[in-house]
């Protein structure tokens, strides 16, 4: 199955959560990697609790959200009722948020100013609680999209760590939509790399086998599990 086989199953998420975890199966053979080495995140943004539920009944455990407000609207009673799950912000943050993704979230994949990484170490400390953080990366320097630009991105990672006290996980990115994503992810990789940062969240619905052979450990993949929002 290429990239382009990828595609939503309507109505019926188990079993395109299945076929979502056949193809990085493959991806991650074709790629000489372990399966284990690749995180499911299934991005549930937009969708209400019976149509999660499927999908956590299906055995998916890691979900992503974009906004914190419509996550602590719908994830308290779930997590409480699965208590494995693992929640992502995988969305913008505003500073004024931290307070409650930090309560909420175990990862947080878009760390990309100061004010950010200044609320996230006090609430990190106050709630003593330590979510994994992700820088997120503008590989395309696109002014509409939040991340740091490349050329900043050395400079900014070590002030995460050195001014805030921050323990950086990895990187994030999204490449734009009208250019091949292949060289974005293996920019985002790059950096990774010589800041020996090991996590890499690239990849989604359309694009999820490219980002496993460049090295992503983290697949962000909405549409092709819950269908079209």
């Amino acid at each position: 199955m290429t990239e382009a086989n990828v595609a939503p199953v309507a109505g019926d998420s188990p079993n395109a959560l299945a076929g979502v975890e056949a193809e990085i199966a493959r991806a991650c053979k074709d790629a000489q990697r372990d399966r284990a080495s690749v995180t499911l995140i299934a991005v549930s943004k937009t969708f209400a609790a019976d149509a999660i539920i499927p999908v956590i009944g299906a055995g998916q455990r890691v979900f992503g959200e974009n906004r914190v407000q419509e996550a602590k609207a719908k994830w308290p009673a779930l997590t409480s009722a699965y208590p494995d799950i693992a929640l992502h912000l995988i969305g913008p943050l505003q500073s004024n948020k931290a307070k409650e993704a930090v309560a909420l979230f175990d990862a947080i994949h878009s760390v990309d100013r100061p004010s950010i990484c200044q609320a996230l170490a006090k609430e990190i400390e106050s709630q003593n609680k330590h979510p994994q953080l992700f820088v997120q990366i503008n590989t395309g320097e696109e002014p509409q999209k939040a991340g740091v630009a490349p050329g900043e991105a050395d400079a900014f990672i070590a002030s995460c760590r050195d001014t805030y006290g921050l323990t950086i996980s990895g990187l994030m990115c999204i490449p734009p939509v009208d250019e091949p994503p292949a060289a974005h992810f293996a920019l985002t990789a790059k950096i990774a790399a010589r800041n020996g940062l090991t996590n890499l969240s690239m990849g989604m619905s359309a694009d999820f086998a490219t980002a496993i052979m460049l090295g992503a450990t983290h697949v962000r993949v909405g549409s092709a599990i819950f269908g079209q929002r």
